[in-house]
């Protein structure tokens, strides 16, 4: 079977000593292609660096996360953090700089889970709709993060011309995710649906023609106290193929046709 992780960390922490080893168990389970998001500043350059030293198996997403838009303190750590609020144009000058170096863009959305403030939320929204241009301008997937926002964000890119829009592990509800169908959005479903119903719906719902595999490692590993890596991908093939009452085989050929229709 040929895999791929359409979104994960490379640059966490946890990796840090074993990177290679890591890239190697990813080889042997199957996976020929990674996708490494950037979340700000460091972390895009970092994307960058790894995607270059480690091509063609990894490739990189530069993004812009919308709590270190803010410059909000993390909600998770690992990753380098931006300290102070990100000068988006000039982030978003140095994304389209790069659109030769890169797969996508993103991570990038609304997240109402860490952000209470209405006046802050407004911000993130102003944030997106630059990042929704410069994916329109690029013509470049656009990999998009929402928590407890999802009516907003799928709102926001309904009314955007983005020709490829992928949703990274999304959780809204049922009639959000069947207005995402309709408008021929990628799910990006993860490794976790071994232990998520929400995920096996989401899967159950979409097309096998709009599902794409991840992992966001470290993170949401599907072996309790193990970081979540590349190889885990396997998870979502068999999942799938539960659900879906296909082969593991036919999962992942088509999968792997719908990475390739995506990032090329």
């Amino acid at each position: 079977m040929i895999l791929a992780d359409a979104h994960c960390h490379l640059n966490h922490e946890l990796y840090k000593n074993e990177l290679d080893a890591l890239l190697e168990r990813s080889k042997e389970a199957g996976v020929k292609a990674i996708i490494c998001s950037g979340v700000n500043v460091p972390t895009n350059r970092e994307a960058l660096a790894l995607a270059r030293k480690y091509a063609p198996l990894v490739r990189c997403s530069l993004g812009i996360y919308p709590v270190d838009a803010l410059g909000l303190p993390a909600d998770e750590t690992g990753l380098a953090r931006q300290v102070h609020p990100i000068d988006m144009d000039a982030e978003l000058e140095f994304i389209k700089q790069n659109k030769e170096n890169i797969a996508g863009i993103g991570e990038a959305g609304l997240d109402f889970h860490w952000v209470k403030d209405k006046q802050l939320r407004e911000k993130e929204k102003e944030n997106f709709a630059k990042i929704i241009k410069l994916a329109e301008d690029i013509k470049k997937p656009l990999i998009v993060h929402t928590r407890d926002a999802e009516t907003e964000c799928v709102e926001m890119l309904e009314s955007s011309s983005v020709k490829t829009v992928i949703l990274h592990c999304f959780t809204g509800r049922k009639h959000i995710i069947k207005k995402a169908i309709d408008k021929g959005y990628f799910f990006s479903i993860p490794a976790i649906i071994q232990k998520l119903q929400h995920f096996k719906m989401v899967a159950e719902m979409a097309s096998i023609n709009q599902l794409l595999s991840e992992t966001d490692g470290p993170w949401l590993s599907p072996i309790p106290g193990k970081p979540n890596e590349p190889a885990n991908v396997l998870y979502v093939i068999r999942n799938i193929a539960q659900v879906k009452n296909f082969t593991e085989e036919e999962v992942a050929n088509n999968l792997w046709l719908n990475f390739q229709r995506v990032f090329g």
